[in-house]
C-alpha cells in the first residue's frame, strides 16, 4: 500500500469514526468466506457497518478525530481487526451474539458508545442488554403518559366535572 492510499484510508476511516458514537472493534480472524459472506448479510439486514481495517491506520484516524476520545481502545488494536458501526448502540452486539450461536467468532475486543469504553469478550452481554435510544424514549412516554390517563379516566368517571374529579383522585389516593 503506498502513502497516498493510506493517507486516504486513513481519511476514510476519520469520516467514519467522526459521524458514529457506536463503535465495536471485533476480532474475525479465522472466519472462512462463506462465513464472513454471511455476517455480512447479516450486517446489512441489521443497518450495522462492517469494515476490515488495520490497526495502525485505524489509531491514526482515532488519533485525528478531535471531538472524541478513543484511547480506551487502543489496548485492543492487535491482531485482525474489523469495524462495526451502527446508529444503535446495542446492534453490533447483539449482531455477534446471535452470529456466535453457530460458531465461536467474531470475538469483542472492545467497544466505543457514546465517549464510553467496553473491552473485552465479557463485555458482550453487557453491550447487547444496552437499551437503544427508542426504547429508552419509549420507556420515558409510557411513564409520562400514567398520570395523564388516570386524570382522563377520572374525568370520564366523574361526569367531567371538578368536582367529580378531586372525589375520584381522593378516592384512588385512600
Amino acid at each position: 500500500m503506498t502513502k497516498q492510499e493510506k493517507i486516504e484510508v486513513i481519511k476514510e476511516l476519520q469520516e467514519v469514526l467522526e459521524s458514529t458514537n457506536v463503535l465495536y472493534i471485533a476480532d474475525t480472524d479465522g472466519l472462512n468466506a462463506q462465513q464472513t459472506s454471511e455476517l455480512r448479510r447479516a450486517c446489512f439486514k441489521g443497518e450495522i457497518s462492517m469494515k476490515v481495517v488495520k490497526n495502525t491506520l485505524l489509531k491514526k484516524a482515532m488519533e485525528n478525530v478531535e471531538d472524541k476520545d478513543f484511547s480506551g481502545v487502543f489496548e485492543s488494536l492487535k491482531g485482525n481487526s474489523t469495524i462495526f458501526t451502527s446508529e444503535r448502540g446495542n446492534a453490533p452486539a447483539k449482531l455477534i451474539q446471535n452470529f456466535r450461536k453457530k460458531i465461536e467468532k467474531p470475538l469483542l475486543k472492545a467497544a466505543w458508545i457514546d465517549s464510553a469504553v467496553f473491552v473485552g469478550d465479557a463485555q458482550l452481554d453487557t453491550l447487547a442488554n444496552l437499551k437503544s435510544r427508542e426504547e429508552l424514549i419509549g420507556e420515558i412516554i409510557g411513564l409520562l403518559q400514567s398520570p395523564i390517563k388516570n386524570v382522563v379516566s377520572a374525568l370520564k368517571s366523574s361526569g367531567n366535572t371538578i368536582a367529580g374529579l378531586v372525589k375520584t383522585l381522593s378516592e384512588k389516593e385512600e
